[in-house]
């Protein structure tokens, strides 16, 4: 058994920390407040490699996998867990079916894109279906050579700042799960517009927006895969996009852990630094734990993806415990600080705001719990 990344996974781990320590961590702050989307550092992922670490060498991709994929999400989320919900949907699960299912002159033109500093979203969510897909109410009907959709799409994370994504509809919202079909399509598409922008809690330099589609004519050419296959394509792009999750949750987690740290190191009550505490010191004992633990599962996941081997029970496993480990880990942090932990001028309360989400979306805790037992029980 070996724990260790390879010298080529520790290379770009130490190059993406020392992007992120430079260039995201120090401007985090600023770009919560503004709700501003730093376009400039997303080119420079880019150039470096970073956007198309997972995609393939054919279309301009590194072929890096999910092992590389997770360290650049991990490093990401330390220094701003928005930056890193854009990249982990954008580079991620957006381009999952596309790079799987896509004829070859889709991988052609939306993997270069992808990994030159093109934006992607993911369009499944609506109001009245998250974690029940069934209730899609988005439709498509086909007109000669192109397919018209009609319906929108709720909490569409890079919905302002994307340029094409994918779009799951169906043929008719009596077939259920068997009507579904996945598209691209592009956000110059006619009759496409971003709706609301939400108001977030958390991540605000990532936008989260409505996407509405009013007979939006997009060609027969764009449907990525079969038809009618769109509701397993979507499962299993959130089934890998879970491990992401996981490892957002894990660098948020780290940020937070190693400000309590140093803050318990520093800070001094009853004529000795917090540190000397014990109660400080299980404190961070704990915290260390859930971090260990988290990066284990979340690794042995995203190892399993790439060996080809079954792993959708272990990306639950890992998006579960990795999620609620880091709300654990940041609540103990804000804990330490005390009542500077509740200020905005310190770093820990936004961890704690960023982190609550990723319990949430990819699929809520609850049905993290229930896949587990279905695989676990061999139930349905």
């Amino acid at each position: 058994m070996d724990f260790e990344f390879t010298e080529e996974q520790k290379m770009f781990q130490t190059m993406v920390r020392d992007f992120v320590d430079q260039e995201i961590a120090p401007m985090a702050a600023r770009w919560e407040e503004e709700e501003r989307f730093p376009y400039d550092v997303w080119k420079e992922m880019a150039a470096l490699g970073i956007c198309g670490v997972a995609l393939p060498r054919e279309y301009g991709g590194n072929g890096g996998g999910k092992t590389l994929f997770c360290i650049a999400t991990e490093e990401i989320a330390r220094g701003s867990a928005g930056l890193a919900v854009a990249y982990l949907v954008g580079c991620g699960v957006a381009m999952e079916n596309i790079v799987r299912y896509g004829t070859e002159e889709q991988k052609s033109n939306y993997v270069p894109r992808c990994c030159n500093g093109e934006i992607a979203y993911f369009a499944l969510t609506e109001a009245v279906g998250g974690s029940d897909v069934a209730l899609m109410q988005t439709r498509y009907t086909k007109e000669g050579d192109y397919y018209l959709l009609n319906g929108t799409k709720l909490f569409i994370t890079n919905g302002e700042e994307s340029s094409f994504g994918v779009v799951y509809a169906t043929k008719n919202t009596s077939l259920g799960y068997r009507g579904i079909s996945c598209f691209i399509v592009e956000k110059s598409s006619p009759c496409f517009s971003v709706g609301k922008k939400e108001k977030k809690t958390g991540q605000h330099c990532s936008s989260t927006t409505e996407l509405v589609f009013d007979n939006c004519r997009i060609p027969v050419a764009n449907r990525v895969g079969e038809e009618r296959r769109g509701f397993r394509m979507a499962l299993e792009a959130i089934d890998a996009s879970r491990i992401s999750i996981g490892a957002q949750a894990l660098g948020i987690a780290e940020a937070a852990y190693d400000a309590a740290v140093a803050y318990a190191k520093e800070r001094k009550a009853f004529g000795k630094s917090l540190a000397q505490m014990q109660a400080i010191q299980w404190m961070i004992s704990d915290m260390a734990t859930d971090i260990d633990a988290s990066r284990l599962l979340i690794y042995k996941a995203a190892w399993l993806q790439e060996q080809g081997k079954p792993f959708v029970k272990e990306a639950a496993m890992a998006k579960l415990f990795a999620t609620e480990a880091s709300s654990r880990v940041c609540h103990k942090a804000v804990q330490i600080f005390g009542g500077y932990g509740y200020s905005r001028d310190f770093a820990v309360e936004r961890y704690a705001r960023d982190q609550r989400v990723t319990e949430i979306y990819e699929g809520t805790s609850e049905m993290q719990r229930w896949a587990i037992a279905r695989h676990t029980l061999g139930t349905k």
